[in-house]
């Protein structure tokens, strides 16, 4: 028997933890991968729960990675941390000289502590460089601000943002940047809060939902989700699962859609297109059942606790024998930015 992995002195405690340690049946799981390694916290209780697991571990934050090299240490041997997109899961485990998994558990959206680093550009509660980008490379938020067309900015903060007022939002931008280059969170949460006003007691800032569709967009987040779902799916053994915990309505429709469909049920492309099964007028493949009927939600303790763990929801399902059929273009398109009418809804 190996050796168990000690407790962290202070650790961070992701959200809904006993739940996926419970939906992920670790017990007789040789190999696990925590494709959203963060702060550690699932992977280190999944090495714990069962002395004889190995878990590989994906991240594409650096500091992710540099953080983690502790836990790294302590597991002995049973913890391989790889800096990489959790999209491309399938490949970073084959990089890894494995083929299949027993387990992948995924936890989808920005992380506290990038949330907490002004440096990193994420929140508006401190000012700092606008950034958003979780692996540092690539064109940031303030090139997409300050270079994307009018229309592009509006679809982004309406479709991924969900803020109805996103034509005023992307006006407002447009105008902004006609006097200057907007370069940091404090310009932008001012340009947005003079066109949009939160709702009485909400005690949502009014900028909130246009910082996260421009987070959404900048690091590709729900194409990533998609993809990952689909490398889990062709990577997990028969009896295998796959639990995902997830933060707002984007990513839980296309976690409760991709599981709907892999189960045999119809999947809702969108508002604005049909529902419609893989494989129509054939029997689908059915490569998934479900293990938690409907969303697991944070308990009031939780909640209490830890605020943000307020929206988390928890999917989980576990692989059947059936082969993973060919991507779904359905869900594929949940990620996309749709042609969205212009209508007063987004004035």
């Amino acid at each position: 028997m190996r050796r168990p992995v000690p407790a962290a002195s202070a650790p961070h405690v992701p959200v809904l933890l006993d739940e996926v340690v419970a939906a992920l049946a670790l017990p007789g799981a040789q190999l696990t991968i925590d494709g959203t390694f963060g702060a550690g916290g699932y992977t280190r209780a999944i090495l714990a729960a069962d002395p004889d697991v190995r878990v590989v571990a994906i991240d594409r934050d650096p500091a992710a990675i540099r953080g983690g090299a502790a836990l790294v240490a302590e597991a002995g041997g049973r913890l391989m941390l790889v800096s990489g997109c959790f999209g491309t899961l399938d490949e970073i485990l084959a990089g890894q000289g494995e083929a299949r998994a027993d387990r992948v558990v995924l936890d989808i959206g920005v992380s506290s502590m990038q949330i907490d680093q002004p440096e990193r550009g994420f929140s508006f509660r401190n000012d700092g460089p606008l950034d958003m980008r979780m692996g540092g490379t690539g064109p940031s938020a303030a090139d997409l601000v300050n270079e994307a067309d009018e229309a592009v900015l509006a679809d982004i903060v309406f479709h991924y943002g969900e803020e109805r007022r996103s034509r005023a939002v992307a006006r407002a931008l447009i105008e902004a940047r006609r006097r200057g280059r907007i370069e940091t969170t404090a310009q932008l949460a001012e340009i947005v809060a003079g066109v949009v006003r939160s709702e009485p007691g909400s005690g949502i800032h009014p900028a909130t939902r246009t910082f996260q569709g421009l987070r959404i967009a900048v690091n590709d987040e729900l194409g990533e989700l998609v993809r990952a779902l689909h490398a889990a799916e062709r990577i997990l053994r028969p009896g295998g699962r796959l639990a995902v915990v997830t933060f707002h309505s984007l990513e839980d429709r296309i976690v409760k859609q991709f599981f709907s469909a892999r189960s045999g049920r119809a999947v809702q492309a969108s508002r604005h297109a049909p529902s419609a099964l893989p494989g129509a007028g054939e029997a689908a493949p059915r490569s998934f059942r479900p293990v938690t009927k409907g969303p697991v939600l944070p308990s009031d303790a939780e909640t209490a606790r830890n605020p943000r763990a307020r929206s988390a929801k928890l999917r989980a399902a576990e692989r059947t024998d059936a082969d993973a059929p060919e991507p779904l273009a359905a869900i594929q398109a949940l990620a996309a930015l749709p042609e969205v009418p212009r209508g007063g809804a987004r004035r």
